[in-house]
């Protein structure tokens, strides 16, 4: 685990197995600290970013001071991980089904909020990025 200031920080369904195996693959490949939507410091920032408590993918990255939500996150983190152009766009289009089968097998009883832009990161929700990142080592560990 990095625990890098400035790091990208991953916010994901942490009941979610396999949104968890992607957590730790991102954290190992790409540096990016992954928190689980039910940690503690989740909730206030994502309040403080939002106005509100999404259940969604979210990518806080503090060193552009941008937010990446839903579709925005999902893509993102394709193109991060180094995936051709296509398969961003491909991610990104198909979100909604993704997080719909995804949440089918996994037996998540929510759906995601619709929230899929990118967003300025608000200076209260930058204050609570290092919170973010100090519960990344909280991070369920993926089952199957």
């Amino acid at each position: 685990m990095s625990k890098t200031a400035g790091a990208p920080v991953l916010i994901f369904d942490g009941d979610c197995p396999y949104c968890s195996i992607a957590a730790v693959a991102l954290r190992r490949l790409e540096g990016v600290e992954a928190v689980p939507w039910e940690a503690d410091p989740v909730g206030p920032f994502l309040e403080a970013q939002f106005g509100d408590r999404p259940f969604a993918m979210v990518l806080v990255d503090p060193r552009e001071r941008r937010v990446y939500a839903g579709r925005s996150a999902a893509e993102e983190l394709a193109t991060r991980a180094g995936t051709p152009g296509i398969v961003g766009g491909l991610v990104r289009d198909n979100y909604d089904r993704i997080a719909d089968v995804v949440g089918t097998l996994s037996g998540r009883g929510r759906d995601p909020a619709d929230v899929h832009d990118t967003y300025p990161l608000d200076p209260a929700a930058g204050d609570l990025v290092d919170e973010l990142r100090a519960a990344a080592s909280d991070a369920p560990a993926p089952t199957v």
